[in-house]
């Protein structure tokens, strides 16, 4: 059993993890590959609102997907684009990135080779990774402005799509500890952590939400 304090704090962090950004119409948007089908379908969703004349899906494969999406996540996102009426021309694929930072650099190296003009990065990520994605890509690619975002979704609809309500809270509060550690290792910038935050965090981790946090010297980004 999950107790109600428990809930109330994954909800803080849940919150907090969440950008809050208005979408507006960026020189591109830029998928993050993952397990998470939806933000293939969020991108294609915003690329017919109007909101980015161009889609780049960035990722390899992973553990989690390698059996998911065997050709590799930026890969099947793209094919996922297709199908939902994306023209072909419109989408880039950057196969080979393992975490958000390679997401990032080598995003912006294909955008580089393609000669796409980029003044403004629509990200889109899981919702729960948007402050990490963002605080990733201001520190790697400073020069551009990041607009964040995700599937609208609420915490008990995420919890309800992923049917694993005790791995949801170890993602959150491992995707915490990443924004907290991950500065002094040169991998993000700096974000504020509010005090009612940070003791949810802490609340969290003794209750043994543990399984997400990083016990080795060399994170992955």
């Amino acid at each position: 059993m999950i107790s109600a304090q428990a809930w109330a704090d994954t909800r803080r962090l849940w919150d907090y993890h969440q950008m809050g950004h208005t979408v507006r119409p960026c020189s591109v948007a830029i998928g993050l590959g993952s397990h998470d089908l939806g933000v293939a379908d969020t991108a294609v969703a915003l690329y017919k609102r109007g909101m980015a004349p161009l889609l780049v899906f960035t990722g390899a494969t992973s553990p989690t997907t390698r059996e998911r999406m065997p050709r590799g996540e930026a890969v099947h996102y793209r094919e996922r684009a297709i199908e939902l009426g994306v023209p072909p021309s419109a989408v880039l694929v950057e196969p080979r990135a393992r975490n958000t930072g390679e997401n990032i650099r080598f995003s912006r190296a294909l955008l580089e080779e393609a000669g796409a003009e980029v003044s403004s990065v629509l990200l889109i990520s899981k919702p729960y990774e948007e402050r990490r994605s963002y605080a990733t890509a201001r520190k790697a690619w400073p020069e551009v402005e990041i607009v964040s975002a995700s599937t609208p979704m609420t915490l008990n609809e995420y919890v309800d799509s992923i049917q694993d309500a005790h791995l949801v809270i170890d993602m959150l509060v491992g995707a915490l500890q990443r924004l907290l550690i991950y500065p002094n290792q040169g991998f993000t910038i700096e974000q504020p952590v509010p005090d009612d935050v940070m003791e949810a965090y802490e609340r969290l981790c003794q209750e043994g939400f543990t399984s997400r946090l990083l016990t080795t010297d060399k994170p992955s980004t």
